[in-house]
């Protein structure tokens, strides 16, 4: 999720543990603090943009390791404040700060490797959006009655927050569910054969969902609303370009790298004399999150690739407008 969703999770659940046992501001500072440091892994550089995104969510959000820093940054912050006979309250905390981050990640599309390090398996179950605002604003809400107010309605306000964004979590599941069996239906109906079937959160909401269902050789993207009146989902066919993933594979180790991260949903495609590498999973046709240019065909084909991200560059405004409309009207 974005910074400021895992900052508000941080400072509400610390707010929740620690209770009237400190300074409420306190807990609110520390637990933004621990929800922010998973995401610190970013200012790493492992060569390339595209090794970049890979390892991003990796070692710095494994539920392992984040365990066992817990207790030393919780006595650090007793030691701190003096509060030496709260550390183990202050661990447990930041141990349930710490370790909610990957999961609130993990419902995002992006990919967590939550067991490292026995594994390097990106998990992501897509059910909400890297930014939801009808996630955030509760705990946000709640956050700030509780630094707001001395009486323990503010700690009730605040525990009703981290309750809302929960159900709101279980909704997105549920919702998402219900879009994934509305999509496998209209592929059998319209004898469509693919065997692997992506479900996600459109842009700031639970509502839309975006299906990308992967063929052999193709891929077909649809969109389904809960406002949808029947499940007869409109699919647009695209070429994933295995043809030329077979062929320049061998000398682009970047091409494998990426299908494993995002589970085979790439696609590579030729425009002109230089190769384009794209994630399936974030965005849409023709406005991919993360698209990599890996040089001219000649270029890669001797194995000198030279990986460089493509700015996603699109009317924010238009593509908000058409999203908004898509939610409560289905083209004809």
């Amino acid at each position: 999720m974005d910074s400021v969703s895992q900052i508000a999770l941080g400072s509400a659940l610390a707010i929740a543990t620690m209770g009237r046992r400190t300074a409420v501001w306190k807990a609110a500072l520390w637990g933004a603090v621990a929800g922010t440091l998973p995401d610190l892994d970013v200012f790493i550089d492992h060569g390339n943009a595209l090794a970049n995104m890979v390892n991003h969510r990796g070692n710095s959000h494994s539920l392992l390791y984040l365990l066992l820093l817990s207790p030393l940054l919780g006595a650090c912050i007793a030691r701190l404040h003096g509060e030496g006979a709260l550390w183990r309250r202050w661990a447990v905390a930041m141990a349930l700060v710490l370790v909610t981050h990957p999961i609130l990640d993990w419902f995002t599309i992006y990919g967590t490797q939550l067991l490292r390090p026995f594994s390097t398996e990106a998990y992501g179950l897509g059910s909400v959006f890297v930014i939801d605002p009808l996630y955030t604003l509760p705990l946000l809400l709640g956050i700030v009655l509780a630094l707001g107010r001395k009486a323990f309605s503010g700690l009730r306000a605040n525990r009703m927050g981290l309750v809302l964004s929960s159900l709101y979590l279980g909704w997105s599941v549920l919702a998402q569910q219900h879009a994934s069996g509305v999509a496998q239906a209209s592929l059998a109906a319209q004898r469509i054969a693919a065997p692997q079937l992506l479900v996600t959160a459109t842009p700031l909401n639970t509502l839309l969902w975006r299906v990308v269902a992967l063929g052999d050789t193709h891929y077909w993207e649809g969109y389904y609303s809960v406002f949808d009146q029947d499940g007869d989902m409109a699919w647009t066919r695209h070429d994933r370009g295995t043809a030329l993933q077979a062929l320049y594979a061998p000398q682009a180790p970047a091409v494998r790298l990426l299908a494993d991260f995002a589970h085979d949903f790439v696609k590579l495609e030729q425009q002109g004399d230089d190769l384009y590498l794209s994630d399936l999973r974030m965005g849409s046709e023709g406005r991919y999150s993360f698209r990599f240019l890996l040089g001219s065909a000649a270029d890669v084909a001797a194995g000198r690739v030279n990986i460089e991200q493509r700015a996603l560059d699109f009317p924010l405004r238009q593509a908000l407008g058409e999203l908004w409309q898509r939610i409560w009207h289905k083209p004809d």
